[in-house]
């Protein structure tokens, strides 16, 4: 297992193997895409091909290793505000798509940034704090139950400028001609999915956003973070993908500074 602070829970098959593994694994969870990693002795070098990629790296050992990394993204936490009969049926519904439904009956709305929505299905109450608080926290969903009348007047009532309001769903859902609270609600939650759907593909075709350095013992790629083996050289951290790499710079550090 690896965690998100690139932590290794488990055994990977040597220091080099893991550092690779480290690396890999962290972009997998930045992608949510599965990955097949395969290491192999050699040369410092990696090719891409779709859906995997192959490493070469310099571990003394020798040997090759395949690993499929599959992300485990936690089930995305959805606010649904109010009491009514289209919000609980959007806590039934969401439930058994595998989100994580928390709805909020108090004045207390607390959106966090990781939240994946915040539908606000209250008929009146609470609706602008709570739209407000969800686009402090840039929520990447927020939706509004009301008729394009009322949305519209409640919308224009934010303390927000327009680009903001622009971010608010309202009416909520996809226009699929809903009329019982069931219908309302898989109509908004059918919305939240192909809005996720779209930002994950998005975020899939961009370039991971990993940090990574360069062992200067051996020139393997190397995960920056406090998980990664490292050590302070002129004020500035090196990074090193086995125990061995950061000795021998430590014992010759005028010789591997260059290359740092």
């Amino acid at each position: 297992m690896v965690l998100t602070d690139g932590t290794i829970e488990g055994f990977v098959g040597g220091n080099c193997v893991a550092a690779s593994v480290r690396e890999y694994a962290l972009k997998s969870l930045a992608s949510t895409e599965p990955l097949l990693l395969r290491v192999a002795p050699g040369e410092p070098s990696h090719v891409q091909q779709e859906g995997a990629i192959s490493v070469s790296n310099p571990c003394v050992s020798g040997g090759s290793i395949e690993i499929f990394l599959e992300p485990r993204i936690p089930a995305p936490r959805v606010l649904i505000v109010g009491n009514t009969p289209i919000a609980q049926a959007l806590v039934v519904l969401g439930a058994d798509l595998g989100m994580t439904m928390e709805q909020v009956t108090d004045a207390t709305v607390a959106p966090d940034a990781d939240d994946a929505a915040l539908i606000v299905a209250s008929h009146g109450w609470e609706e602008e704090p709570a739209l407000e608080s969800a686009l402090r926290a840039q929520l990447p969903y927020i939706a509004l139950v009301a008729s394009r009348a009322r949305g519209a007047d409640v919308l224009a009532s934010l303390n927000v400028d327009d680009e903001q309001r622009a971010l608010v769903h309202s009416p909520a859902g996809l226009d699929l001609g809903a009329r019982t609270p069931a219908e309302i609600a898989l109509s908004i939650l059918a919305q939240l999915i192909a809005e996720r759907a779209t930002t994950a593909a998005s975020a899939a075709s961009a370039p991971e956003n990993v940090e990574t350095a360069i062992d200067p013992v051996c020139g393997m790629s190397v995960v920056v973070a406090e998980s990664s083996l490292h050590a302070e050289y002129n004020s500035a951290t090196v990074y090193f993908c086995s125990s061995g790499c950061r000795a021998a710079f430590l014992a010759d550090t005028e010789r591997y500074a260059v290359a740092h």
